[in-house]
Parts: structure tokens; C-alpha cells; sequence
């Protein structure tokens, strides 16, 4: 028998998306003459393809090309990829959701899904309810539903509103019920996507925890996340998709490197501005690490922001700042060239100009982490700002995600020097200190 759980093999899907021409509602006899005339053109197309033009109502789009992988039992592989690139298509054709237009895929084992809030689950009936249905829906029968309600209901924490109508759970509690069913009915195939970031903080480690478990019991986990440092270190493999082809498959790490460096220029190293306000002109923002151009940042060790620009009209007492801020919005850390000033940033004159800037190591958490370069006077009148110019993933190759750097409070994760010695020895140090001081005050007496 194989040991791949998961063969998929050209697998493609079409969809057909129709535009509405004008504004004008149709009347009913229009729309018997249209229906009419499509039937004729559909036929026509059979017997002469050539001679009936494409209807400009009707686009079809191709979420999935071609797409072919083997996932073995007890791997996790992380998707990856942008948005519309075929990632949520694919797991509901995994999901037996939707069918694939063309190619097959072969599942060995139950497959419990988690794509979207709600998925699976009725708002009409109550949280226990539910938990029977999704139960049944992935095949277990009552006694074992039975055997694990208790376990379900506690990780879920839930269990105040477990008899009161979904439709009244907030997101969060609804997303938490969900996993908690898919994880604790011992599916043989695992499908999360995105929707665990809905999630608080504590319910996202506690997940992430329970899906290493399910994996490290012999199942298999498909993870979907657009968080790279929770895909580098849970999954062993991950798959690249593009304008839904496989562009890139293997170890995660490279794979999440191909992604993050890739042609698009959101995701590019370099990121190239040309925008100026008539006394500032920004050139490019690139980050540095290792002397090498990337927007994959290793927190332990330091790495440099280099700023090309010009001074298009020399104004007096001019500063320029790098503001950090994460993907909640929250303001991180901000630098500028007054910090330790140089007789150049203090008397500026026109021209074209590189600086840069260095970042310790241990300093940031793990996760995006984007920087807004800021041109202002005396802190009075900000002249030039590009939000977000610098768009940069942190990871740390040490920690895995959600504990540690992830988990402590705070903006910023700074791995400070402790040191430790047993309390006698400082009441020794302290008494002989003492000794001197009394010694040294009789002796100037």
C-alpha cells in the first residue's frame, strides 16, 4: 500500500464569471430572445467553433492549473502563495467541496476541514448540536463523538454558551468550536486554512500546539497561512502557487524564500519609489542581511536599511526617519539620521544621497514588519512620507511560532544578558564592602 494519503494529479478548475453590459434591467421577452439565441450560438459552436465570436458577458477564469503534488502520512505541507492564487480552491477540491474540472485526486482517510468560519457547522443549532453534525459529516459515529465531547467542549471553551444557537457565537467562538471538533475527531488528513487568525493570541498557540500533536500522531496537516514564520518552522515541505500553477515545491524554507523574492515587486528586495515633493525624492529602500539584499530577516542576527535618495531643494534642520510598525498597526520602533547626527545630516545640500542604518540583533518579534520612510523639518512639518516602502518578514530560526519571541508582551522581543549567583556571595560581597567603607571612614578620622 502506498504511503502517500494525499495523490493529486493535474488537477485544474474553470470558473465562468459573467459581466452585466449596461445598467438596464432586461424584460422578460429579452431575456426569451437571448436564451434563445444562446441556445442557437451553442450550437453553432459545435458544428462550426470558429464562426461564433466569444461572448464579451461571459470571462472564464482558471483558479487551478495543472496542479500536481504528493503529500505522504504524517506531513505537514504549507501553501503558500498571494491572494487569488488558488490556495482556497485547491483545499476545497481536498475538501470534496467543489469538483475539479479536470484531473482527480485520490484522499486515503478521513478529511476534516477548516476553510472559513461557519464551514460545516449550522447557525441555527446549538454549539452541542453542532458538534454531533460536523461529527457525523466527517464520518465518526455517536459513541465516538461521545467519547470525545468532553475534550472537544474543553478546548474549545465554550462550554457556558455549548446549548445556546451558533448564529449568536461571536467569530472567535465559532472559529474555536470548529477547530476543536476537527482536531479532536481524529481525521486522518488535517485542512486549515487561513481562518485561525481570526483567533486571540492564546487560542492560536494552543492550536498551533494541538495541530503538532495531530501530526506528530501519524496524521497528515495541509497548512494555509500568510504568517511565513509559522510555516517555516511547522511544516517540513511547503508549495508555491501562482496564478493557480505549483511554481515552487520542496523544503519550506526555500520555498518561502522563492516566494518572498520573487518578481512581484510588493515582494521584492529592492523596492524601487521615485516619488519626490519637490525638496525630497526617494529613490529605493533596500534591507540587508549578511550583505545580501531581503526581505527574509533572521532576528538574531543584525541587519541594515539603506535609503537611496536626493535633496532636490536644501531646507535647513531636515531629518530622515524609518518608522516600524507590525501588522496590527502597532508602531514598533522608529530611527533617524539626528540620532547620532553626522556633520552631513546636519547640513545638508542638494544632491543624491545614500545612508543606512543598522539593526541589532534579538531585538524584534517574529512576523511582518513594514517601514515608513519620512522626510520631515524639525519635527514640525513632515515634507515626505511612503508608508510602508519596506515590507519585511522576521523570523527566528530558534523559536517556534507563537512561544517565546511570539508570546511575550510588547512590541519588540529583546534578548537581553542575564546573570545569576547565589545570594551568599553577595552578603559576602556586601559585608566586606561594608568592612572597607567603616575601615576607610576610621582610618580619615
Amino acid at each position: 500500500m502506498s504511503d502517500y494519503v494525499i495523490q493529486a494529479e493535474g488537477l485544474s478548475k474553470r470558473y465562468v464569471i459573467g459581466h452585466q453590459i449596461g445598467a438596464r434591467y432586461a424584460t422578460f421577452r429579452e431575456a426569451i430572445v437571448e436564451s434563445l439565441k444562446g441556445a442557437g450560438q451553442g450550437a453553432l459552436r459545435v458544428m462550426r467553433p470558429s464562426s461564433v465570436p466569444p461572448d464579451p458577458r461571459r470571462e472564464e477564469i482558471w483558479a487551478l492549473r495543472d496542479v500536481s503534488f504528493d503529500v505522504r502520512q504524517g506531513e505537514r505541507l504549507g501553501v503558500i502563495g498571494r491572494n487569488g492564487a488558488g490556495k482556497s480552491t485547491l483545499l476545497k477540491i481536498l475538501s470534496r467541496i467543489t469538483d475539479p474540472t479536470r484531473g482527480r485526486v485520490t484522499l486515503r482517510g478521513r478529511v476534516a476541514s477548516l476553510l472559513e468560519v461557519g464551514t460545516g457547522f449550522h447557525p441555527e443549532l446549538t454549539g452541542r448540536e453542532n458538534i454531533f453534525l460536523n461529527g457525523a459529516i466527517l464520518g465518526m459515529t455517536k459513541n465516538e463523538i461521545e467519547a470525545k465531547f468532553d475534550e472537544i467542549v474543553a478546548f474549545s471553551e465554550v462550554e457556558r454558551f455549548l446549548d445556546t444557537p451558533l448564529k449568536r457565537y461571536s467569530s472567535g467562538m465559532q472559529v474555536r468550536l470548529a477547530f476543536a471538533v476537527a482536531a479532536h475527531l481524529e481525521p486522518e488528513i488535517l485542512v486549515v486554512d487561513e481562518v485561525l487568525a481570526v483567533g486571540d493570541y492564546a487560542f492560536q498557540k494552543k492550536s498551533m500546539g494541538k495541530m503538532k500533536e495531530v501530526a506528530q500522531g501519524g496524521r497528515t496537516v495541509l497548512f494555509v497561512s500568510h504568517d511565513m514564520g509559522a510555516v517555516n518552522t511547522f511544516c517540513e515541505r511547503a508549495m508555491l502557487l501562482h496564478k493557480g500553477s505549483v511554481v515552487a515545491a520542496g523544503k519550506a524554507s526555500d520555498v518561502i524564500a522563492r516566494y518572498l523574492e520573487g518578481d512581484d515587486r510588493l515582494y521584492s528586495p529592492i523596492r524601487s519609489v521615485f516619488r519626490d515633493c519637490g525638496e525630497f525624492r526617494l529613490i529605493a529602500a533596500t534591507a540587508f542581511q549578511n550583505d545580501v539584499p531581503t526581505v527574509v530577516i533572521n532576528s538574531r542576527q543584525p541587519f541594515t536599511i539603506e535609503i537611496q535618495y536626493e535633496i532636490v531643494k536644501v531646507v535647513a534642520d531636515t531629518r530622515l526617519s524609518v518608522f516600524f510598525r507590525n501588522q496590527k498597526g502597532e508602531e514598533v520602533f522608529s530611527t533617524c539620521d539626528w540620532d547620532e547626527p553626522t556633520e552631513e545630516a546636519l547640513s545638508r545640500q542638494a544632491g543624491r544621497f545614500i545612508s543606512r542604518v543598522t539593526i541589532p540583533a534579538r531585538l524584534l518579534k517574529t512576523g511582518p514588519l513594514y517601514g515608513t520612510v519620512v522626510f520631515d523639518v524639525r519635527c514640525l512639518r513632515v515634507a515626505f512620507a511612503e508608508p510602508d516602502v519596506l515590507r519585511l518578514d522576521v523570523f527566528d530560526p530558534q523559536c517556534p511560532p507563537l512561544s517565546e519571541t511570539h508570546g511575550r508582551p510588547g512590541v519588540v522581543a529583546p534578548i537581553l544578558g542575564w546573570q545569576m549567583r547565589r545570594a551568599d556571595t553577595f552578603a559576602d560581597a556586601e559585608k566586606s564592602a561594608c568592612e572597607v567603607g567603616l575601615a576607610h571612614t576610621q582610618g580619615g578620622e
